[in-house]
């Protein structure tokens, strides 16, 4: 079996194959594009397995390697800390640097990728979307009209295409935001049904919906990132994912903590985040939870809620791997829940 490290980029790639002793028997700067690049892997005629950086495209070139590699290993970027640390930064150092996490087995492996993308392109829709509200609200404000309560609706659209403002220019403005905003509205619901699609076929939807506060798209984003639950061993591993749990630096045997890491997808936290102020409206042993964590301090509510947002992380964890739906439950006198969403579901899986 050989062991091929690749540093790729669009116009010229490097290439490290190193062999069963973990010994390089060849380097190659191939100053091509991705073509010559498949060209060059096809030509080699033992097993090989290859390891190459995720950058823009990566999942095209996979599709392309992965009929010819015995083995494909997409490496995260973020965690390769062995390239993005060195003090030697090259192409051909890096092809061989990869090669060697690929013979050691130590590649950060990055998961699927298609679900993945059409829920982050459809945060960027949001995105637009919302900055299309607030302009709205800005030529809104600047003609003296209040708009603070402003409903979306089709009859507030109309009653605002209506409206008298002091001039030409504002008037034009206006439509065109209006036209932008119909615009993104009606390409965010065809990416929502395109997703409706996706996750009418997994069964662990209707599992984590019956939280309250976790709907379509929270579910749909969780099991996307989470993928296959079987490959966090222990739930709190779940929330470390998703970079839901505090830094650390541990010193001469004292532990400080610090902020949250941050890790994973941000649009996963900010879901969670979201669904989490729902849950403490709506269900008793969340909210009990809640205050118990905040101590009747305001200043803590932001560090209560990302706690609440880790907790359920985990409890969605534990629902998919036991298959058990949500359980309402009461506090106790001390603020826990005695629900599934509670100690025990976390202690099934850990």
């Amino acid at each position: 079996m050989l062991y091929v490290g690749l540093d790729v980029h669009q116009r010229r790639s490097s290439m490290c194959i190193l062999n069963g002793d973990g010994k390089v028997v060849k380097q190659e700067l191939i100053n091509a594009r991705w073509p010559q690049v498949i060209d060059r892997l096809r030509a080699i005629k033992e097993p090989f397995a290859v390891c190459y950086e995720a950058s823009c495209g990566y999942g095209h070139l996979y599709d392309r390697i992965q009929p010819l590699a015995s083995q494909v290993a997409v490496a995260h970027p973020g965690q390769l800390r062995l390239i993005f640390r060195s003090k030697k930064k090259h192409d051909r150092v890096d092809a061989a640097k990869l090669a060697k996490l690929l013979y050691l087995g130590e590649v950060p492996r990055v998961q699927v990728r298609g679900w993945r993308k059409l829920i982050e392109f459809r945060q960027k829709l949001l995105g637009k979307r919302t900055a299309s509200k607030n302009q709205i609200r800005a030529i809104l404000r600047g003609n003296g009209i209040a708009s603070a309560r402003w409903q979306w609706s089709k009859k507030a659209i109309g009653q605002l295409k209506e409206l008298a403002l002091g001039t030409e220019g504002e008037k034009l403005a206006l439509e065109l935001a209006i036209e932008e905003l119909e615009d993104l509205s009606g390409k965010i619901r065809r990416v929502e049904k395109e997703l409706a699609k996706i996750a009418a076929g997994h069964p662990g939807m209707t599992v984590l919906m019956t939280i309250p506060g976790v709907g379509i798209r929270t579910a749909e984003a969780f099991l996307a990132y989470v993928d296959d639950i079987k490959r966090f061993g222990r739930s709190r591993q779940v929330g470390a994912y998703f970079g839901l749990v505090p830094c650390l630096d541990s010193s001469a045997g004292k532990d400080r903590f610090g902020h949250i890491t941050r890790d994973g997808p941000p649009t996963m936290r900010k879901l969670l985040c979201e669904a989490a102020w729902t849950a403490v409206r709506r269900d008793v042993g969340v909210k009990a939870r809640f205050q118990r964590i905040v101590n009747n301090d305001p200043d803590r509510k932001k560090i209560a809620i990302v706690a609440i947002a880790h907790h359920l992380c985990r409890v969605m964890a534990a629902m998919l791997r036991t298959g058990e739906v949500w359980r309402r439950g009461q506090p106790d006198s001390k603020g826990n829940s005695n629900s599934n969403e509670g100690r025990d579901a976390d202690r099934a899986v850990d």
